[in-house]
């Protein structure tokens, strides 16, 4: 817990030293990840909001996820996390969307095998989507992928830190 509490602080410090906010599109973290990033005092300053749209048919009407792509190939998608990041910037006017969607179990399901987690970063000039095949259960799955989507939260807010040559609290 400390160990996310640290990751969370740096987070906060580098948006809040920078002027910019994050927002949350999530799936099957279910708010968590969101939860996460206000637990500490001053985070309204940094976090603009979380959308949770663990239905399908939210991700597209309130994210704008293309349905094509969800009819396809399914909610649980590169391309799904990165347009629910992309959507859920635009919705609450954030510099930083980031989205999780995937098969928390328990068991596989028609959208992939249970661990399968697809995490989105989408901010003004840098992004970022990265795969996960986790285990342990839906528990483990659901708290790796939060420990995961803050981990890369945080390297796409320090490229764009580093891009622009802006201040970092790191």
């Amino acid at each position: 817990m400390s160990e996310h509490k640290s990751l969370v602080e740096t987070i906060a410090g580098v948006l809040k030293s920078n002027e910019w906010a994050v927002a949350t599109a999530e799936s099957l973290t279910g708010g968590d990840l969101c939860a996460r990033l206000i637990d500490m005092p001053g985070a309204s300053e940094v976090v603009r909001g979380g959308i949770v749209a663990y239905a399908t048919d939210l991700k597209s009407s309130l994210l704008g996820v293309d349905r094509d792509l969800l009819a396809r190939h399914g909610p649980v998608t590169a391309e799904v996390a990165r347009q629910m990041a992309a959507g859920v910037r635009e919705l609450c006017r954030a510099d930083y969307g980031l989205a999780t969607t995937g098969v928390a179990g328990p068991g596989d399901s028609e959208d992939g095998p249970e661990g399968l987690v697809y995490i989105a970063v989408v901010g003004p000039s840098q992004s970022a989507v990265r795969e996960l095949n986790l285990s342990g259960g839906r528990s483990a799955v659901r708290s790796a992928t939060v420990a995961e989507g803050l981990a890369l939260l945080r390297e796409v807010v320090e490229r764009e830190v580093d891009e622009r040559g802006t201040h970092s609290s790191t």
